[in-house]
């Protein structure tokens, strides 16, 4: 299993499109105070199921969404450039049952249903976009400290009628979002407790907090009147005692585990989860603990338990394969990484790090499976530089030379090269017979030269 971490940025009002790196739970040298975005197959994966439902009660297309897991401590979600559903780490660690991540989806996803992303868009032109960007700002350093004059200050720093108007549009969408969601979780058969429980949660840190609340200057309605909304709804709702399948609960147990797995000190996981508690959460998390000390040989004596308590699992032949390859036994890793392929047939990000690894080994005879998988993950993380490099490397090694250009064109782009993507797109363009392929080169050319004019 991989997870992986870059840095993106982040306000409260407006998120840029996010990127990826190589490097699955990477622990990133990076000291930047922005948050980063952590890329799991496992985790991903986990919360599309709980969240398809939700999607589908809303008519949405599950495959046309995107699933970003932000590493912050604060509980928050938030969606952003089109059908792209942000989760803090915070809100999934403090979760305590599927049903409450399950209902802050439902909120995020009458946002997208109700289109107001783009309406957002048109509200934050009106109410001028460089004092939004120094609203969120202030917000958010006012946030962080609990301290609600900073926040105050930081918005009232702007064009504050603009400010206020937006805001006010804001709150109005986040109670139709509330709406939605109920809506969903009922058409989908699931309780609306989770929902009301995490607002509970929210309201209880508000108030050891001490924050005051000035409905002006909030881009959600008053705690307290969704709580008490989504209270009326859940005692008369016919789905309110709905339970969590049994699988969704050991699926959320996994992920709380691995998540702490990653993100704490090994020392304080292995306390945590002790030699004595033979549970699969329990076991993983002390795997991927002691992989991180590095004690090899007791990491791969636990994950190997793990398979051979669950062999269709292809997580745990993911995590194998990366304490392997990340402790120098590179041929040896390819194998646990193939299998969690074939169990996993879907996974892009598997394809990825399966083909990372058989690159590394440098034998001939898997160059060819790594360029399939490679291209194969291409149709669904289209936007991840590092794909693009290990096929930039692969046609290198094959001779390919136009191929290779045209995909360092395309890491340039997801990198927001644009300089550099309008280069290896020429490259590319004048090495490339006629084709698909050249045709795709010059798209690429075009539209870096559009973007580089457009950010100058």
């Amino acid at each position: 299993m991989r997870f992986r971490t870059i840095i993106t940025a982040f306000s409260i009002v407006l998120a840029a499109r996010a990127g990826f790196m190589p490097m699955a739970f990477a622990q990133d040298s990076n000291s930047s105070d922005q948050p980063q975005i952590i890329r799991d197959a496992e985790i991903e994966g986990i919360i599309r199921t709980w969240w398809t439902p939700i999607l589908r009660a809303a008519s949405l297309d599950p495959q046309a969404t995107h699933i970003y897991i932000v590493q912050d401590p604060e509980i928050n979600s938030f969606v952003a450039g089109g059908q792209n559903l942000f989760l803090n780490t915070g809100l999934l660690l403090r979760s305590q049952s599927p049903n409450q991540v399950v209902g802050i989806m439902a909120h995020e996803t009458g946002h997208i249903a109700g289109g107001h992303l783009v309406r957002s868009d048109r509200a934050m032109t009106k109410a001028m976009i460089a004092s939004i960007i120094a609203m969120a700002a202030g917000l958010a350093a006012g946030v962080a400290g609990h301290n609600s004059d900073a926040a105050a200050a930081g918005v009232l720093g702007g064009a504050e009628m603009g400010e206020r108007n937006f805001m006010a549009f804001s709150v109005g969408q986040e109670a139709s979002a509330d709406h939605a969601a109920l809506s969903f979780l009922d058409r989908s058969h699931q309780s609306a407790r989770g929902l009301l429980q995490f607002f509970e949660m929210l309201q209880q840190d508000e108030m050891l907090a001490g924050l005051k609340e000035d409905p002006y200057l909030r881009d959600h309605p008053l705690t307290q009147d969704r709580v008490n909304y989504v209270r009326d709804h859940v005692a008369h709702s016919q789905w309110s005692d709905a339970k969590d399948p049994p699988e969704w609960i050991e699926m959320h147990k996994i992920m709380k585990a691995k998540l702490d797995a990653f993100m704490n000190a090994p020392a304080q996981v292995l306390a945590r989860y002790k030699a004595d508690d033979q549970s699969i959460p329990a076991r993983y998390a002390r795997a991927i603990a002691y992989y991180r000390v590095p004690e090899l040989k007791q990491a791969l004596a636990l994950i190997d338990g793990l398979i051979a308590a669950e062999p269709r699992n292809p997580y745990f032949q993911e995590l194998k394969g990366q304490m392997l390859f990340e402790n120098g036994h590179v041929a040896d890793a390819v194998a646990p990484y193939q299998q969690a392929v074939a169990l996993a047939p879907d996974s892009a990000l598997l394809k990825i790090e399966a083909a990372q690894v058989e690159l590394e080994c440098e034998d001939a005879k898997l160059l060819g499976p790594a360029m399939v998988q490679l291209n194969e993950a291409s149709h669904i993380e289209s936007d991840n530089p590092d794909l693009w490099r290990f096929l930039a490397i692969a046609y290198g090694r094959t001779g390919n030379m136009g191929m290779m250009s045209l995909s360092l064109a395309e890491q340039s782009m997801a990198n927001g090269d644009w300089r550099g993507a309008r280069q290896q797109a020429a490259r590319a363009i004048r090495l490339l017979p006629p084709g698909a392929q050249r045709q795709r080169a010059q798209d690429l050319a075009d539209d870096a030269t559009r973007e580089r004019e457009r950010n100058n």
